[in-house]
């Protein structure tokens, strides 16, 4: 489970983000929508715990701040940034070491094979794509097999095989009772993926809707109403 309760950041007298509240339960996926500037990447960032803020996160009913919750949270950020002097496989294997995941060489393998690494897996982090940096960025969330897992932007960057592996993956996860929150500008690749819905506008969340109540209503359709047309 993820609870967010009264977020507010400043950056000095400006209000990025005002008394945000809202849960996402295990087993369910939740998306984050709004405009741009709406205040999405800085609720995103600080649920990473990349920036400070008034209020409170909890992962599984534990602080975002304790170490017992980071061990059990996993975020894939919209940019992700490799160690320059490690291959793709020493990325896996660093984040095998830094969160003490044993018996993880038949998952790795399986990551590797299923997002089209295995082939690079020798290849240093500043000889990748954007895209093959991304696919990185998911199998190193996914090895520690977390409780609770962001990812902002996700798609961005991805081909098709990789978008459909990845849409898969939320699924399973889902299926195996993580939380899971997306962030996205990219409504026709969470359309068929989401559970709960929260749409943010100016520093605050005004729609929340879960996707058993919309009456199969479409995704756009509800963000466009909410948000006035904003893109």
């Amino acid at each position: 489970m993820l609870e967010i309760k009264n977020l507010t950041k400043k950056y000095g007298k400006m209000l990025a983000v005002e008394d945000v509240s809202f849960t996402i339960p295990d087993g369910q996926v939740g998306i984050l929508l709004g405009p741009n500037g709406a205040g999405k990447s800085t609720i995103i960032k600080s649920i990473a715990g990349l920036l400070k803020f008034q209020g409170t996160v909890l992962i599984q009913q534990i602080p975002s701040r304790e170490i017992d919750a980071k061990k059990i949270f996993a975020y894939v950020p919209e940019m992700p940034a490799m160690f320059e002097a490690l291959t793709v496989r020493e990325h896996l294997e660093y984040i095998c070491k830094a969160y003490d995941v044993s018996d993880s060489e038949h998952y790795m393998e399986e990551l590797l094979e299923r997002f089209e690494l295995t082939d690079k897996q020798d290849k240093l982090g500043n000889e990748l794509s954007k895209g093959m940096m991304q696919k990185v960025s998911i199998c190193c969330a996914l090895m520690i097999k977390p409780k609770v897992i962001l990812f902002d932007e996700p798609m961005v960057g991805l081909d098709p095989k990789a978008i459909k592996e990845l849409k898969e993956t939320i699924q399973e996860l889902k299926n195996n009772n993580i939380t899971v929150l997306v962030s996205t500008h990219m409504l026709d690749m969470v359309k068929d993926l989401w559970d709960i819905m929260f749409i943010m506008n100016k520093g605050k969340i005004v729609g929340e809707y879960l996707k058993k109540d919309t009456n199969d209503k479409d995704i756009d359709d509800i963000f466009f109403e909410i948000t006035g047309g904003e893109a």
